[in-house]
């Protein structure tokens, strides 16, 4: 519950939530300044379905994808761990006995953690808190380790260290580095999406890591054809999250005081 009210103003004001609410307003304020009303719906309405484009959504995702880039030669970085970020879950999952399993984006993270292992031989933690449980019989079943079971069952991978206590990008590095410190190790690979990382990348160096960065999942320059303007839920996905890491990447700088 507490999660959920969290949540309520993140939303609020994020597409297209926000968006909406502008929509609404126009409305309401319609029969009374019908000329300002109009303005306003007809704002929400143009930005909702720009922002629903990926080639709009492409404005926001690439300067957040330019923070970082691919890491090329892997073996060579000095590391001494790979870290991998949980996404999100599924839950519940039928086909898995009714356990919590990762989405689509944590697999993502997940295959390019097993590549890089397997090019490197370096030891995994993964992280991520409690999600959901697998069945009323059974404890909470966390992120981390819904990750780590993907990691050794479907990748056949193994996985060091099982973080599962962080709600957030910054719990997600400081108790990473935490567990990381006190097996000695001080410089990671750090595995999350593109435009993730620069946040990802910033709060674990705040924890005392040196962080050397492994983004997978680009977005950016895809948006070539006469489909990219075509409003879709994809769009409106890309747009959402690219806004969301700005938003993420601002705050950070204004809690951090600027430097």
């Amino acid at each position: 519950m507490l999660d959920l009210i969290n949540a309520i103003p993140r939303s609020l004001i994020l597409p297209p939530a926000n968006l909406f609410l502008l929509i609404l307003i126009g409305l309401l304020v319609w029969r009374r300044w019908p000329r300002a009303g109009r303005i306003v719906a007809g704002t929400g309405l143009a930005l909702l379905a720009l922002l629903s484009t990926t080639a709009v959504a492409d404005l926001f995702v690439t300067p957040v994808e330019r923070m970082t880039s691919p890491l090329r030669a892997p073996e060579g970085a000095g590391a001494q761990a790979i870290v991998v970020l949980a996404a999100g879950r599924m839950r519940d999952a039928p086909e898995y006995g009714g356990r919590d399993i990762p989405d689509y984006t944590a697999l993502a993270r997940l295959r390019y953690a097993a590549h890089l292992q397997r090019r490197t031989g370096l030891p995994i933690l993964v992280s991520g808190g409690t999600g959901g449980t697998p069945s009323r019989d059974e404890p909470p079943y966390s992120l981390g380790a819904a990750m780590a079971v993907a990691l050794r069952e479907d990748f056949g991978v193994p996985v060091q260290w099982v973080e599962d206590k962080s709600r957030d990008t910054a719990e997600n590095a400081a108790f990473s580095a935490a567990l990381l410190k006190a097996g000695g190790v001080r410089r990671v690979l750090l595995v999350t999406d593109a435009m993730h990382m620069a946040r990802s990348h910033a709060a674990f160096e705040r924890a005392g890591l040196e962080v050397v960065d492994a983004p997978t999942i680009f977005f950016s320059g895809q948006a070539r054809s006469i489909h990219a303007w075509v409003p879709s839920a994809e769009g409106m996905r890309r747009s959402w999250y690219a806004i969301y890491e700005l938003i993420g990447l601002v705050w950070y700088r204004v809690r951090s005081g600027g430097s």
